[in-house]
């Protein structure tokens, strides 16, 4: 995904960058200055967030609230911070609004997909992959808001936030960048996006990529205006195994990969919120997916269903310009 802006005949401010990597994915900042070097302590604040944040809610350290959580699963409740706490409760209210198909608990299949450094083009016994599917359930996480605690209630469950902490981290980054001074810029962690304020007074543009194209091709490009935008794909992390694409986002229902989309594109006014529901739309499919967007204020998506063809939320008809119809493919 990428930010650009739309054009303007003088630019009385430069464009200010940083790139940067956290929480598994790369991170770009950018703010509108005429003060580099105080745009830059900005951005390496932003970035300091993003990875207390990291730390607090990755399950790559043992020592994270998140992997405290897991384990204890069955054992006893975890206090955490307000922060994590803020997360799990704003998964909950997504996995209620789309009765399941966005669930934190899908961790629990941890280890029977092999998508990341680990990539292997193998499926998953299904005996031991229907055992860890029952152990995916939301309404079994407890969340005790009095307390500050997060309670899993079976044994061998286990959560993950890894499909909104990112939407989360970005908010977060750039109300970092605008208590600095800097209320117009870019943050970017991989498909998350917040296009804060405008440029110059112009919208900011993103393009939506192509599922099937090279990296760079986009098929869509979007203005945004102080607006969050985040892409769910089944083309980042995946394999192809007789002729069938296994891909990293798993359908809770079943425990295999979502298989009514190829991307989700998701507008809103955070990016926390965006992040939540690219997944969720992808699971569910354009139809369902749909159904829920057009009902949310202030939110709107652009889904290339498992076939290729695109959807477009009413909120979404004349904000969005499809460049090109999406590349077919497996």
């Amino acid at each position: 995904m990428t930010c650009g802006a739309v054009a303007r005949a003088q630019q009385p401010r430069h464009l200010a960058q940083k790139l940067g990597e956290a929480m598994g994915t790369d991170l770009r900042f950018a703010v509108l200055t005429d003060d580099e070097a105080r745009a830059q302590a900005a951005m390496q604040a932003a970035f300091d967030e993003v990875k207390r944040i990291e730390a607090l809610m990755t399950t790559w350290r043992a020592d994270s609230e998140v992997s405290r959580v897991n384990a204890n699963a069955g054992i006893a409740p975890v206090r955490v911070s307000d922060e994590t706490l803020e997360v799990v409760q704003a998964a909950e209210r997504a996995s209620r609004l789309s009765n399941g198909a966005f669930d934190i608990s899908f961790y629990a299949m941890k280890g029977l997909w092999k998508f990341d450094e680990d990539l292997e083009p193998k499926l998953p016994d299904p005996k031991e992959l229907a055992k860890r599917r029952a152990l995916i359930d939301w309404r079994k996480i407890i969340v005790d808001k009095r307390a500050k605690t997060i309670f899993l209630a079976k044994k061998g469950m286990a959560i993950n936030l890894g499909g909104i902490a990112k939407g989360y981290a970005v908010d977060r980054a750039a109300a970092v960048l605008k208590r600095a001074g800097f209320p117009d810029g870019i943050v970017q962690a991989g498909g998350d996006l917040l296009c804060a304020g405008s440029k110059e007074g112009q919208p900011w543009t993103a393009g939506i990529r192509d599922p099937r194209g090279p990296r760079d091709d986009v098929f869509a490009v979007l203005k945004l205006t102080d607006h969050a935008f985040s892409t769910a794909g089944d083309y980042e992390r995946f394999f192809v195994k007789d002729g069938k694409r296994y891909h990293h986002i798993i359908d809770p229902k079943t425990g295999y990969p979502a298989a009514r989309a190829r991307s989700v594109t998701i507008y809103a006014p955070t990016a926390l919120l965006a992040d939540a529901l690219d997944d969720a739309v992808f699971i569910m499919g354009w139809e369902k997916g749909l159904a829920i967007i057009e009902k949310l204020d202030d939110v709107g998506a652009v889904i290339i269903d498992a076939d290729g063809g695109v959807h477009v939320s009413k909120r979404m008809q004349g904000r969005v310009q499809i460049v090109h119809p999406p590349k077919p493919g497996l």
